[in-house]
């Protein structure tokens, strides 16, 4: 594979410190979520940034394989993207589970579905999560 493209960042103090890019264009705070045991608070966390990344990568390759299909997607598309983490059943830590909602306005619902499940193949975030997290594709 040609990398085209890397990027680095770092993070202090886990899930309750601060992580930021090595090209200083992002730092940010981190908590952890009540849920999860910790205080809560302003920060954010791993499965929201995952979130943010999955929703605006999986956009991306939808554009990409519309436009390799000639097909216009409207700039108002969106990609929702729900992140739940749990203890994995065979008590092996924790795992992820994924929800994507894309909305293509404008879209009939066979070519949005078919484009869907192309830009699914093309993702990189669907290849580093296929087989080993579950995520759910929804067409709105």
């Amino acid at each position: 594979m040609a990398i085209l493209y890397r990027t680095q960042a770092h993070a202090t103090g886990g899930r309750d410190g601060v992580s930021k890019t090595d090209d200083g264009k992002l730092e940010f705070k981190l908590s952890i979520p009540k849920e999860l045991g910790g205080p809560g608070g302003d920060g954010t966390n791993p499965e929201q940034l995952f979130a943010c990344g999955y929703s605006a990568c999986f956009l991306g390759a939808l554009r990409y394989v519309a436009g390799q299909a000639k097909i216009k997607v409207a700039d108002n598309a969106t990609v929702a993207t729900k992140v739940g983490i749990g203890p994995r059943d065979d008590g092996t830590g924790f795992g992820l589970e994924i929800d994507l909602t894309i909305t293509i306005p404008g879209m009939d619902r066979k070519t949005a579905e078919d484009l869907v499940a192309k830009a699914h193949v093309v993702c990189p975030y669907s290849h580093a999560t296929r087989n080993n997290i579950p995520v759910r594709l929804k067409v709105a």
